[in-house]
């Protein structure tokens, strides 16, 4: 595992296309037991090298309910995100996550953690990638059950996505309160 960390840590693949430089920020541990698998980190998160160390984080360790001594303890926790380092600013946000990190990165990660077991896809980028299916986020999480139990679909916990947040009810009321159970039974 010591030796993938290091390779994924030092990778340029697409440095010619990530205007503010290469900086992998990703957690990764061969006991982890949970993987949160997201998008790419802001840039916030890209400055300070240190995973959801956002708003976007702090939601989600809430959703979690853990504290963040568990969420950072990576045989706890694997943060593992589709587009290893920040992409840059788009029009409307930031830009999609590079789409070389997950298939160079994630197979190889992954096969190292034989103790995961549930991968919350946390947004559309990596529901998408390891669903393979055609539905919308909102179809996704909504019918979360049909992916368990070793997935579980979320939205994007950023507060840009407030607006879905309050349309989605059932999702505080219904899904959170299962995640809350089953990651502690897992941690």
């Amino acid at each position: 595992m010591r030796k993938i960390i290091l390779e994924a840590k030092a990778c340029t693949i697409c440095e010619s296309q990530l205007e503010h430089g290469v900086r992998p920020v990703f957690s990764i541990h061969k006991q982890s037991r949970i993987a949160i698998i997201g998008q790419a980190p802001g840039l916030k998160v890209h400055q300070s090298g240190v995973p959801w160390d956002d708003a976007s984080g702090r939601r989600l360790r809430d959703w979690l309910k853990v504290t963040d001594k568990q969420f950072y303890d990576p045989q706890l926790f694997a943060i593992l995100p589709m587009g290893f380092c920040y992409p840059g600013r788009g029009v409307s946000g930031d830009l999609p996550p590079r789409p070389e990190c997950a298939p160079q990165w994630h197979p190889q990660m992954l096969a190292g953690m034989k103790s995961i077991q549930l991968k919350l896809l946390v947004g559309s980028y990596a529901q998408s990638y390891y669903l393979q299916d055609r539905n919308k986020l909102t179809d996704r999480v909504r019918n979360w059950k049909s992916y368990e139990p070793e997935f579980i679909p979320l939205p994007h916990p950023s507060p840009r996505n407030n607006i879905w947040l309050r349309k989605n009810l059932w999702f505080e009321k219904d899904l959170i309160p299962y995640l809350q159970e089953r990651v502690h039974a897992i941690i």
